[in-house]
């Protein structure tokens, strides 16, 4: 199906106005496919117009009563001539299943055997199942019915009923855009609570049931605070009646903001102990998603260029309303370490883009730009937005903003329009500046005779303004700070040039890289430790990391400082952000892999950890990924963890993942492990398990390459098992083929699920001049679908960055 372009969305969008659809659907006709009737009324200023529909089978189609030939459908798009002023059109397709999580996805609980339903819509997937005129400003509203199994229930975007045993009835929705259009059906958990005067509902799979009432007084509370929060500060209340987060299986993202029923992977339903970060994480998502009722839902993007004023506003009110109301923690830290970081990179590398970038793309491309840019990079600048116009301006503009374009559509000339009228001043100026341009500057600090001096680096002719905080340390680590605005290329500063450490940013506030003066860095080892501040440990360790992605400082310098960090850190964002970095970036890639100094300093540190703690667990998996400690592994595995470490499923496919990968543990011992856990999360992580198997490679391979039946948790599961450095010698012969058979995989799935796929299952421990010019050749093939040519030029330009660290490292040892 050809993307929808902006031309051709402008185009239908003059000619059509959509009244209403009603849908019909009918989940008992077998596995593999479903009925979908769609009646579809509508205005028209024209004679012709085209409907989106991808369906297995188009039935009949019938316009005004009148029927249509249904072999005129092309590539997912029916043509439609002969239109009235108003119009009803019929459509009755057979729809299949998707596997992919996009469409009406279709799962089957391995613990037992039960089938669960859900819709996703997002961006080109409406399609798949329902007819539709699918492009986001084409608002209407939607009543929906559905027959299903008796044991069933169905939610959907409005409140819902059974009139009778395996009928349902969805209510009139408010006008919604046909990308958050859901409907979620299956033998679901349904717990229902209320807040405020709205009801609310959480969902799982059955065998989750258990995990989900344990935690449902958290996530009822995290809901209801995050209302009261919006509520005042929007002054609107939530317009779309029942609130469900129904967590569902195979979901290729966090949670979808289909209003009414948000849709949530239902990997955060914790059936294992987790840290308080990964708790942090959940609440932040489930508050991230309600405030697209609002940006995203109420008012929606004119068109997909746009889609970061939802993302990056959605992004910011999440880490702003889970640190203001929640009873989570950690939030401005998380952003830090693993926000702002995601987004530092993709900023760096040659698919980087505009915050806000003109609408040339279609909607198949606008799709890559779900990146750390849209999330991170747009959710500092719109912190920085709120701090720039004052906070009164700014919310009086939102609340402006939401009322003038409620269950619309609006752009972002419109949002500065709100601003504007609200006080804000220059904002076409700071736009310019701030979203319009890609790249960031480079801040770092120097020490004169008198003072420290910050200096800006500008990749391009942009005059970005940075108000922020410098810290100078002394040797007991307090801090000194002053707040600056760094509008020029050198401002001088008022601190002790004699200071043992100077760190720019010291407050997290600007969106740059952030460079450390020589001495500042040779005295992180024995200083870092005594930065009491996370957010600063967070600036820091972003500095280190990007020095050493940038081929500035040498990686065997970064893991030093890393392992003298360790023994004190006491954050669990920061020790499994920091673990995470060192086995993606350092062992294997920047560095060789010897991940044995990293495991003495964890083992340690876990001696010194209180028992049952959320930074106990953090190390523990430590030390798992990294241990070559068999004995001591399959220790814990019999009885003999430390105090405090539960050894539960999840801890235990852990485990067994690195005995597997260590030559120690076989099938035998992944089967035995099955055996214990035989739930879908089981048969997941099962997969990643075999899929480390030298001798279970190609069967892994060729489900990746060719099976289109495989859910995208286990597809990434065997990704994820795939690749190790302690088996570069077993995955040879699988780097070529990488190259040769991955565009393929763009005919067996669609959608998110692609890009992903081929970013996970790229060959990133071959280091080496030929794996880049191998990726910047597939990249450049045209004919190579746009989701997989992006994942695989950001591996080349993260492989390129590991080449520079490694050549660094090599001319040091010699």
């Amino acid at each position: 199906m050809p993307a929808l372009t902006v031309e051709d969305a402008r185009a239908r969008a003059d000619v059509v106005m959509v009244r209403g659809y009603h849908l019909d659907f009918d989940f008992t006709a077998g596995d593999e496919t479903f009925r979908s009737l769609s009646t579809v009324w509508f205005a028209a200023s024209a004679g012709e117009t085209w409907l989106d529909v991808k369906p297995r089978e188009l039935v009949s189609v019938k316009l005004n009563g009148v029927p249509v030939d249904v072999s005129g459908l092309d590539d997912g798009r029916l043509p439609l001539t002969g239109l009235n002023a108003e119009n009803e059109l019929v459509v009755d397709a057979v729809m299949e299943y998707a596997h992919d999580g996009e469409g009406m996805q279709r799962s089957v609980d391995a613990a037992d055997g039960r089938v669960y339903l859900y819709g996703m819509s997002s961006l080109e997937s409406a399609p798949r199942y329902f007819a539709c005129f699918d492009q986001p400003d084409l608002k209407a509203p939607y009543r929906m019915t559905a027959t299903v199994p008796s044991d069933w229930i169905v939610l959907g975007n409005a409140p819902a009923r059974e009139v009778r045993p395996g009928r349902w009835e969805v209510a009139e929705t408010k006008p919604l855009s046909t990308y958050f259009v859901t409907l979620v059906a299956g033998p679901y958990h349904l717990i229902r609570g209320e807040h405020d005067g709205i009801p609310l509902g959480l969902g799982c799979r059955q065998s989750l049931a258990p995990y989900l009432d344990r935690d449902a007084e958290d996530l009822f509370r995290v809901t209801g605070q995050a209302f009261d929060e919006y509520h005042r500060l929007f002054g609107y209340r939530y317009p779309f009646g029942e609130y469900h987060q129904v967590f569902v299986p195979d979901f290729n993202l966090g949670a979808m903001e289909n209003p009414g029923c948000v849709t949530v992977a239902d990997r955060l339903v914790f059936r294992s102990a987790v840290t308080d970060a990964e708790r942090s994480t959940r609440a932040r998502i489930l508050v991230h998603e309600m405030a697209h009722m609002w940006f995203g839902d109420l008012v929606t993007m004119q068109w997909w260029n746009d889609l970061w004023l939802n993302e990056s506003f959605a992004e910011y009110m999440a880490h702003r309303v889970s640190h203001d109301v929640t009873d989570h923690g950690g939030h401005w830290i998380d952003f830090g370490f693993v926000r702002k970081w995601i987004g530092l990179q993709a900023d760096q590398r040659a698919s980087t883009h505009p915050v806000a970038a003109d609408p040339v793309k279609d909607a198949r491309e606008t799709l890559e730009d779900f990146d750390g840019i849209s999330y991170a990079k747009g959710a500092a600048v719109v912190k920085q937005l709120a701090a720039y116009v004052g906070d009164e301006v700014f919310l009086r503009g939102v609340s402006a903003h939401l009322r003038a374009h409620e269950f619309g559509n609006a752009d972002l000339a419109a949002f500065v329009a709100k601003l504007t009228e609200a006080g804000a001043v220059d904002l076409p100026a700071w736009s310019a500046q701030w979203l319009r341009t890609s790249g960031l500057d480079t801040i770092s600090a120097t020490r004169s005779s008198n003072g420290v001096v910050l200096h800006r680096s500008r990749p391009d002719d942009a005059e970005r303004p940075h108000q922020l905080t410098i810290a100078a340390y002394d040797e007991a680590g307090r801090p000194t700070p002053v707040d600056v605005l760094l509008d020029a290329d050198e401002v001088a500063v008022s601190l002790d040039p004699s200071a043992a450490l100077v760190v720019p940013d010291a407050g997290d506030d600007t969106w740059a890289k952030i460079r450390l003066d020589p001495a500042s860095l040779a005295a992180l080892p024995r200083l870092l430790p005594l930065v009491a501040d996370g957010t600063t440990r967070a600036v820091i360790w972003n500095s280190i990391r990007d020095s050493v992605a940038s081929g500035e400082l040498n990686p065997q310098q970064a893991l030093e400082i890393l392992l003298a960090a360790l023994p004190s850190e006491d954050s669990d964002i920061a020790v499994d952000s920091l673990l995470r970095w060192a086995e993606d970036s350092l062992l294997g890639r920047g560095l060789p892999y010897g991940p044995e100094p990293l495991a003495r300093v964890l083992i340690a540190r876990l001696g010194t950890c209180d028992p049952g703690s959320s930074l106990q667990l953090a190390v523990a998996r430590g030390v798992i990924a990294t241990s070559s400690d068999a004995d001591l592994l399959q220790g814990w595995l019999t009885g003999s963890a430390p105090e405090g470490v539960a050894v539960d499923a999840e801890l235990r496919w852990a485990l067994v993942l690195r005995l597997v990968r260590l030559g120690v543990f076989g099938e035998a011992e992944i089967d035995a492990e099955l055996e214990r856990d035989r739930s879908t999360e089981g048969t997941v992580r099962a997969a990643g398990c075999r899929a480390a198997l030298p001798t279970g490679k190609e069967a892994a391979w060729t489900r990746v390459m060719t099976d289109p039946s495989i859910g995208v948790n286990e597809l990434s599961s065997l990704c994820a098992g795939f690749w190790h450095p302690l088996q570069a010698e077993q995955t040879a012969p699988y780097v070529e083929r990488y190259f040769a058979e991955i565009a393929g995989t763009a005919e067996i799935r669609a959608g998110i699920v692609v890009g992903l796929t081929a970013g996970r299952i790229f060959p990133r421990y071959a280091i080496s001049e030929s794996t880049v010019q191998r990726a910047e050749a597939l990249a450049g093939d045209k004919t190579v679908a746009p989701g997989i040519r992006r994942a695989v030029a950001d591996a080349a330009d993260d492989l390129k960055r590991s080449l520079a660290a490694r050549d660094l490292w090599t001319s040091s040892s010699h």
